[in-house]
């Protein structure tokens, strides 16, 4: 029977309250359930996310897979679409979904044996690979940036104005430029680098968020997970305008543009750390970026 690993169940009944809890405690028949339905034997020790744990397990034709079982939530319901529609092109494959009960058996693929060594160009490849036409159903990330316009100011002030104002009022200005004539095409949404791993082929995503829009969204991710190496350069500025320009020529998208959805999800980014009490190294990391690129 499935143990649950101890420190995702009791992060999630802190955060999801009762309903976490009885989602924890049907995690063992629910994995029972979905295994036997899809003929897999468990392989391995239990990982997990956020939001979900993962089961490595082989099925009976000899496939090595993973089970991956997520709490309902209503912002992750796009993931198996945007896997389906990229049908293993740059990402895991999706064999098999239940999307009513947040089910999902993937391929499994190798992690990187030093995620943040991935360079810049082969992620930007990567993203333009992933830039397919959007299926129809996947949210936008035009209202994504829409709402932070409208939700920053007010959440900067019910913090203290953690932020420099001229920070906070690029944030809002790139925002709402930015969600302007937004292209119709497939991003991942939230491309660090332990959701990327890789095959005898080359780069592939997991855990996409999926959202239609803009492939140059993408980089603050990669830039908090390289941070260290940033900082360690003479010049932090040099090092992070580098990086935004390998990354915008490989994934073939406009440089500016980069920056400014970079600096725009840096102030977010630095807010909501704030409102989640995450440690103050990572709000740090986040701040710096924000002010670096106003």
């Amino acid at each position: 029977m499935l143990t649950v690993p101890p420190a995702f169940a009791e992060a999630t009944i802190r955060r999801e309250g009762e309903a976490g809890r009885r989602w924890v405690e049907s995690l063992p028949a629910l994995a029972t359930e979905f295994l036997d339905r899809w003929s897999c034997t468990v392989s391995g020790p239990v990982a997990h996310g956020f939001v979900g744990v993962v089961i490595p397990a082989v099925r009976a034709d000899g496939t090595r897979v993973v089970l991956k079982l997520g709490f309902p939530l209503s912002y992750n319901t796009a993931e198996p679409t945007a896997l389906a529609a990229w049908n293993g092109n740059g990402a895991v494959r999706l064999l098999e979904r239940d999307d009513s009960r947040f089910a999902m058996l993937l391929e499994r693929l190798r992690p990187l044996d030093k995620p943040e060594s991935a360079p810049f160009t082969a992620v930007g490849r990567l993203v333009r690979r992933l830039a397919i036409t959007a299926p129809p159903e996947v949210p936008t990330l035009a209202d994504k940036a829409l709402g932070w316009a409208v939700d920053m100011p007010p959440h900067a002030a019910r913090l203290g104005s953690p932020l420099p104002a001229r920070v906070v009022d690029a944030a809002v200005a790139n925002a709402r430029d930015l969600a302007v004539d937004q292209p119709a095409v497939l991003v991942h949404g939230d491309l660090h680098f332990g959701n990327i791993m890789c095959d005898d082929e080359g780069l592939r995503v997991v855990d996409p968020t999926g959202l239609t829009g803009d492939p140059a969204y993408e980089l603050l991710p990669l830039l908090r997970g390289d941070w260290p190496a940033v900082t360690a350069e003479p010049d932090p500025r040099r090092a992070v305008d580098r990086r935004i320009a390998e990354f915008a020529e490989a994934a073939e998208v406009d440089r500016e543009r980069v920056r400014r959805w970079t600096q725009a999800r840096a102030a977010e980014s630095a807010l909501w750390s704030r409102s989640l009490h995450e440690p103050k190294p990572i709000t740090a990391v986040v701040d710096a970026l924000a002010a670096l690129l106003t």
